[in-house]
């Protein structure tokens, strides 16, 4: 889908962290959303989270004309409540909401007039370019900056909600809040807008469009030569208690312990990453335990090519794109069946589901995959059939970019 040259929609984007090696998803968003027509600025509250070495040659490009919020300083922050000063209504508003957000909770009040401060900084930058829309990913923190601005500026608002992490602290997060005041919001899948449909009343629910992320299919290939002892077991996401690698671990240790030689690789850093290392020495995995650390997309992609089984032992997800970039790179998936995740894996068909928390079963369909060459074959093949079929990014973009183009040119008609 192409957008009509002769009238371009021209939108914010508005992202926590960006580029974030977690996140690369949304740079290929933007980027696809741009091949198609869209003139798309993006901001960013806070810096990337690697150095400008670290990253790709696409990530340094959208760093450096990304408009980083918090670099702005104190300096930034003042001329921002300077020119918000100019439209006093405006700025009332903004600060009676930014502590009403906070009730009688000091430092929830300290953090609503943070985000006071960014929203004016953001709606100045919007201004300048003379952008009229924002859409934001995640209905957490930046979300909340979005919140603000749209509750003093004439602009419109979307969000893509990705979850869980909105659901569990829904009131924290003002969820219900930023249904209201939202335009329409994209739900990643049916698990999403359930939730959302959940806390809204059902004269909301027209604004709940689901629209899937996606991967290039051209871009993780299956590999036919993979290495074959010993047996590569992959993991990719931030080392964090939602992602549930203890789990992982403990499965591979009674592998290990049953003769059953492994070698995990856990890609990624996070809070967990201490005492993760320390679980393997105490288990005596030191030498079939690799961490790997933070990767770039290219970096993921080598270690895709040699694993033999992909496994994610999360308690909490959205529907995780490393699932569909390991199921389009032709690996067998063993992952748990919660949330969103069921509807990109079918069991038995597309890979294999276990109970949350359950190492035993774990360890039973990592067993499995071992065992039998042909059952990996067949979740291997099918398992990209699906990604093809649900989860192709560029179909997938297409879809996203009807979206805009409906809610967006509906809106100004």
């Amino acid at each position: 889908m192409l957008l009509n040259q002769t009238l371009p929609l021209r939108l914010a984007y508005l992202v926590s962290r960006y580029p974030a090696v977690s996140h690369t998803f949304i740079l290929r968003e933007v980027s696809q959303l741009r091949a198609r027509g869209f003139e798309i600025e993006v901001a960013s509250i806070n810096a990337p989270d690697r150095a400008p070495a670290a990253m790709t040659d696409s990530e340094r490009t959208e760093a450096k004309r990304t408009y980083m919020v918090k670099a702005h300083g104190v300096r930034g922050a003042l001329a921002a409540h300077l020119w918000g000063l100019l439209r006093p209504l405006a700025w009332l508003r903004g600060g009676y909401h930014a502590l009403r957000a906070g009730g009688w909770n000091l430092q929830r009040s300290l953090y609503g007039l943070f985000y006071f401060t960014e929203a004016l900084m953001l709606w100045r930058w919007m201004e300048n370019r003379k952008l009229d829309h924002l859409h934001v990913h995640f209905a957490t923190a930046a979300a909340n900056v979005a919140l603000l601005l749209k509750q003093i500026a004439p602009i419109g608002l979307s969000i893509t909600v990705h979850g869980p992490d909105e659901f569990y602290d829904a009131p924290g997060q003002r969820l219900k809040d930023k249904i209201a005041m939202a335009d329409f919001i994209i739900c990643i899948g049916a698990f999403a807008r359930s939730q959302l449909m959940h806390l809204s009343p059902a004269s909301d629910w027209h604004k709940l469009e689901v629209c899937p992320l996606g991967v290039d299919l051209e871009r993780y290939t299956p590999k036919l030569d993979r290495e074959l002892a010993p047996f590569t077991i992959l993991c990719v996401g931030r080392l964090c208690s939602a992602k549930g690698q203890p789990i992982l671990i403990e499965a591979c240790r009674s592998l290990v312990a049953a003769g059953r030689p492994v070698r995990l690789v856990l890609v990624g850093t996070g809070p967990d990453e201490v005492s993760l290392k320390t679980m393997v020495a105490k288990a005596g995995l030191t030498h079939s335990v690799v961490f790997t650390g933070a990767l770039n997309e290219s970096e993921v992609r080598g270690w895709y090519a040699r694993a033999d089984a992909f496994a994610l032992a999360s308690f909490a997800e959205g529907i995780p794109v490393v699932l569909m970039e390991a199921m389009a790179s032709g690996i067998p998936c063993v992952t748990t069946r919660i949330t969103g995740i069921p509807e990109l894996i079918r069991d038995g068909i597309d890979g294999l589901l276990v109970a949350p928390s359950d190492a035993v079963e774990l360890a039973s369909a990592l067993s499995s995959l071992m065992d039998d060459p042909d059952l990996r074959a067949d979740l291997a093949r099918n398992g990209r059939a699906r990604v093809a079929e649900k989860y192709d990014l560029t179909r997938n973009i297409d879809r996203l970019g009807e979206l805009f183009v409906n809610r967006l040119k509906g809106a100004t008609s």
